[in-house]
């Protein structure tokens, strides 16, 4: 009967508590144990006791046996037992013999592959005695844990990163190593740093989305995506800050967010040294080294860096202003530039030099003020081969040769002839002709050709004054 179920596939054996069938009345025995911690199998030497009495043949062997007859043929490693020295040599080999026939994960032990097998299933055994919390591997409830007790004795020596295991350093070590062991099992040359960055890119192949949010139709390939998409229905945010008064909906957004109290910035630009809390952050900035704008603009030439940057410039063919002062009637295509504006109703100057009693309503002006206390000079990696000319973006640097040392000028005026190396400045030229002002003043009737004569007007109606002295204040 035990050898039929090979065939049958039937599991007659179910786990209240979370799920797990089994075909073996032995190994639901077994399973019971992780939810009532029964270790039954104790150690006669020591305090160690075990759920299965095999790990505790193996501990003894490991542990107190001196005779270790089995030894690796590549390094000084020996043991009491045979089968623990097969394990050994896959570190030397490679050899994965275990794959998840979902994803294609493959590991060197089947206990891993067990463990891993719960992330499809939606298995999780492993309950939290302070909160809601449950995990498939014992290992992340007792990360989980620590985020109770506070808890991180790992430590990273690149970037002072804290973990709560050591496991946890080591797979943050690959941020800094670009190891990425998680290869696509179709061959088409993606590999990742998480396993979850694999589970999310095989989807791509496959095309398979069996978990759907009856709220609205949302589909996705994985059940925990499922179960995070519903929050943004329920609201729920059951990952808690325990610093601050923070939730989140999802355990990464809350691990994000405590960059925030720890100061952590594990990614660093190898140009220039800079360092950032998240990953997107790193790759918006490289493009300030690479001078890459991916996002172009399908009326002109236009492109930016940044999406939101597109989007604020697309406004201007449209001549959407969405966001309107109810004061005054004033509106805008940006909202931070509406929040700036409305400062000037209230009065409220909520950016403050650090240095000196200056305050103002925008950050910008802030920045401008604070390089009169500032003697360090910024950074500027893109220099000009010609003249003494440096740039912190690549370009930024390509348009000054154009003006200043590239003899031709493709850009014309079409009513006077005018002509001029860069884009930008054909368009601030035809101005003067067609007397075209579309940066207009609040608070009075000026306008502007250009933005940079309407911000230095603005200072007359909030008395703001950035420049200072260094002599006489």
């Amino acid at each position: 009967e035990r050898h039929a179920v090979k065939h049958t596939g039937e599991k007659p054996y179910m786990c209240r508590e979370c799920g797990y069938r089994t075909a073996k009345k032995f190994n639901f025995s077994q399973h019971i144990r992780i939810h009532t911690g029964e270790k039954p199998y104790k150690c006669d030497q020591c305090e160690y006791s075990a759920t299965q009495e095999q790990i505790l043949k193996q501990r003894r062997l490991y542990k107190y046996s001196r005779e270790r007859p089995f030894k690796c043929g590549h390094c000084d490693y020996s043991t009491a037992d045979k089968s623990t020295l097969d394990k050994h040599l896959r570190k030397h080999t490679g050899e994965k013999p275990y794959m998840c026939g979902y994803c294609g994960f493959r590991t060197t032990r089947k206990s891993v592959l067990s463990v891993h097998t719960r992330t499809h299933a939606g298995e999780k055994p492993y309950k939290c005695d302070h909160c809601d919390f449950s995990a498939a591997a014992k290992g992340n409830l007792d990360q989980h844990v620590a985020t109770h007790t506070g808890e991180r004795p790992y430590i990273c020596g690149e970037c002072g990163y804290r973990a709560t295991q050591k496991s946890t350093l080591s797979v943050h070590m690959r941020t800094h190593t670009g190891v990425k062991p998680y290869n696509c099992p179709l061959l088409c040359g993606e590999s990742y740093i998480y396993i979850y960055g694999l589970l999310r890119h095989v989807v791509k192949h496959t095309g398979e989305k069996p978990y759907m949010c009856e709220e609205c139709g949302y589909r996705t390939a994985k059940k925990c995506s499922l179960s995070q998409h519903m929050r943004t229905h329920t609201g729920q945010k059951p990952f808690k800050c325990d610093q601050c008064d923070y939730s989140a909906a999802t355990k990464c957004a809350l691990h994000r967010h405590q960059r925030k109290h720890t100061g952590e910035k594990p990614y660093m630009c190898g140009e220039c040294g800079y360092r950032a809390a998240q990953r997107q952050h790193l790759i918006r900035h490289m493009r300030t080294h690479t001078g890459e704008k991916p996002y172009t603009c399908d009326l002109c030439d236009y492109s930016a860096a940044e999406k939101h940057h597109l989007i604020d410039h697309q406004k201007r063919h449209s001549g959407e202003k969405p966001y309107m002062c109810e004061k005054c009637g004033y509106r805008t295509a940006k909202k931070c530039n509406l929040y700036e504006h409305i400062r000037t109703h209230t009065g409220e100057k909520p950016y403050r030099c650090d240095q000196c009693d200056y305050s103002t309503g925008q950050k910008s002006t802030l920045g401008q003020h604070m390089k009169t206390h500032s003697e360090v000079k910024p950074y500027t990696p893109f220099k000009c081969d010609q003249c003494e000319y440096a740039a912190a973006q690549k370009a930024n640097l390509e348009r000054h040769i154009a003006a200043k040392h590239t003899v031709e000028k493709p850009y014309m005026c079409g009513e006077c002839g005018y002509r001029t190396a860069n884009r930008s400045h054909l368009s601030r030229h035809m101005k003067t002709h067609t007397g075209d002002r579309p940066y207009m003043c609040d608070q009075c009737d000026y306008s502007a050709a250009e933005k940079h004569n309407l911000i230095d007007h603005q200072t007359t109606h909030s008395g703001e004054k950035p420049y200072m002295c260094e002599k006489c204040g």
